[in-house]
């Protein structure tokens, strides 16, 4: 049935808005109820002129359809726009400061010449450790201290190994071949023996018990710096691990065994000390009227043990030693003669192996 475009109106519903607004609402919805007649044609059997004309026209001049990803399109290419200039302004900053040339810096002095200088005009300068005591020594003298005032050494470390890798930082325990203090360390020894605890307590130990010392030590209780004990109790102790973390007893930390006087001695006797802010140890090792052999045996024990925790493929992981006083500046060392001389030890073993590898043809060409 042929449908005329005057007729088309009466498929829009009725506008209660008067003829004003019947209008506006009949031109702002045409063109929908255009498509739904195009839908309903097939249906219906209707015949209407130009329709297909009409859809082809609202189509294409159509804005309304195309416009959210048109928007979405030109506000995407807008953001890649604003990234690609990004770029390329960091890019061409970057290239500007290459092509600048490096300010020229004068380079430091080693010795000044003066006895009053710029500091920061020279290289700091390192002094041997026998020549750095004895400056401490004089200080004290010109500036009138305490004669027994505490003698500190601030080492900084390398703990880098492997690519990412590093050490861990770590906090140790030395026996001083030369103790500068009267002050004993308080030890806690767990055992169930009671030979053993006898033994332990008369060798200095601060306290001696077995499991019922783990509620005392939990609630906070009981505190001692560092905690032993014999291998049979150990399994009864892991409820304590995670409170006394490094203080846990270990064969590692040497505080686990059956040597019960030799651990209760070494650790009421040692010198403790700890990494601070991931690579530097700060710890005081004599006072500074001791001898000066002392002072030096005392620096070097604890150096040395230091140097156990990097492998010594790996560069030394002492790489500054400063030794200063209560009251004094430090003083930069020298670390030749200090550090332990591990590589020189393995390339005398290779020289020593190639000599022998030279003197076997030799020998053998005699007894032939």
């Amino acid at each position: 049935m042929p449908l005329q475009e005057s007729e088309l109106g009466s498929l829009l519903p009725p506008n209660p808005q008067g003829k004003r607004g019947e209008m506006v609402a009949r031109k702002t919805s045409f063109r929908n109820y255009t498509w739904l007649a195009a839908a309903l044609a097939p249906r219906c059997g209707w015949l209407l002129p130009g329709l297909e004309q009409r859809l082809a026209v609202l189509a294409v001049a159509s804005p309304a359809a195309a416009r959210p990803y048109a928007a979405a399109a030109a506000k995407a290419a807008k953001k890649d726009a604003k990234k690609d200039a990004k770029k390329d302004a960091k890019r061409s900053r970057q290239e500007k400061e290459k092509e600048k040339p490096l300010p020229r810096r004068r380079p430091l002095m080693s010795k000044p010449v003066d006895d009053v200088y710029l500091t920061w005009l020279y290289r700091r300068p390192s002094y041997e450790l026998e020549q750095a005591v004895g400056m401490l020594k004089r200080f004290q003298e010109l500036d009138f201290t305490h004669p027994k005032q505490f003698v500190y050494i601030n080492v900084f470390l390398d703990m880098a190994l492997q690519k990412k890798k590093k050490v861990d930082p770590f906090s140790s325990s030395v026996s001083l071949p030369h103790r500068f203090t009267d002050e004993v360390n308080k030890v806690l020894v767990f055992t169930e023996n009671e030979q053993e605890a006898e033994v332990a307590r008369e060798h200095g130990a601060a306290i001696v018990g077995g499991v019922e010392l783990i509620k005392w030590i939990l609630e906070d209780e009981i505190q001692a710096d560092f905690y032993v004990a014999v291998p049979a109790i150990i399994p009864k102790l892991i409820p304590l691990r995670n409170k006394l973390k490094k203080k846990y007893p270990s064969v590692r930390r040497n505080s686990l065994g059956s040597d019960i006087p030799r651990m209760v001695q070494f650790f009421r006797e040692c010198h403790q000390y700890t990494v601070e802010d991931e690579s530097v140890i700060k710890t005081r090792i004599a006072r500074l009227d001791m001898p000066t052999e002392h002072i030096i045996a005392n620096l070097k024990t604890i150096i040395h043990d230091i140097c156990t925790f990097k492998p010594s493929n790996f560069n030394p992981i002492v790489q500054r030693l400063v030794i200063r006083s209560s009251t004094s500046e430090g003083l930069l060392l020298n670390l030749d003669g200090i550090l332990p001389q591990v590589e020189k030890v393995e390339e005398k073993e290779e020289e020593d192996a190639g000599d022998e590898d030279q003197q076997k043809p030799v020998q053998e060409s005699l007894s032939t």
